[in-house]
């Protein structure tokens, strides 16, 4: 009876669902709007001089601030799994590729430092910059380094939620007229390049995280592991 009632609950649900977006679809404008205009004309008042970053970081910063928060959602779901670390080494690291995650890691860093100034007037942004930084956590990982969240879990943490909680604090602090998430003019890039950077820590450090799968509390340096139990 209950499955009964379960499955018929659950169908009653998809239903309402693919109605609701049968109703959102049908009531589009029958003319297509010219988006592509509206954009170039707010460019000048957004902040930044790429239509692509103004729409993501200005004219639909709703998009983005959701985006951020799966993320960080997807993090908190996988850590509460209890994982462990997948990685189990099975022998030292070569010198070849110490040297190699030794060199090849900062020079990431300026990547991603680059990409994530290059976005407000060329293709980069913040997801691109914590992209290339979470591959460079994975390296690290791969290397037998421990990643800092491994050392300091409550910091780990917080950088991991320093994206959203950014995002949402510029969101109130600018807030007019009970809108958030409409900044034009100069306050508009400099309040861009604030949520990207922290955008970009944020998505990295997450990034690097999933690959390691295990929760800070419970992961362990490789040191400790190598030591015998008593």
């Amino acid at each position: 009876m209950r499955q009964m009632l379960a499955f018929t609950l659950l169908t009653l649900l998809v239903l309402a669902s693919g109605l609701g977006l049968a109703v959102a679809v049908l009531s589009l404008p029958d003319a297509p709007t010219d988006l592509a205009a509206r954009v170039d004309a707010g460019l000048d008042d957004s902040g930044v001089s790429h239509p692509v970053t103004a729409v993501l970081l200005n004219f639909r910063a709703y998009d983005t601030l959701l985006e951020i928060g799966v993320l960080l959602l997807v993090l908190t779901g996988t850590w509460s799994f209890g994982l462990e670390r997948r990685l189990d080494p099975e022998g030292p690291v070569g010198p070849i590729q110490a040297e190699l995650v030794r060199n090849l890691v900062p020079l990431m860093v300026l990547v991603a430092g680059h990409l994530l100034w290059l976005g407000s007037k060329a293709p980069g942004g913040a997801f691109q910059a914590g992209a290339v930084l979470g591959g460079a956590g994975v390296l690290l990982v791969l290397s037998q380094h421990p990643l800092p969240a491994w050392r300091h879990p409550a910091g780990y943490r917080a950088t991991a939620s320093l994206g959203l909680l950014v995002f949402l604090i510029a969101s109130v602090a600018t807030m007019r007229d009970g809108r958030l998430l409409e900044v034009r003019g100069r306050e508009a890039g400099l309040l861009i390049l604030l949520i990207e950077v922290a955008a970009a820590i944020s998505i990295g450090a997450i990034l690097a995280a999933l690959f390691a799968a295990e929760a800070p509390e419970t992961a362990t340096s490789l040191d400790e592991r190598k030591e015998p139990q008593p």
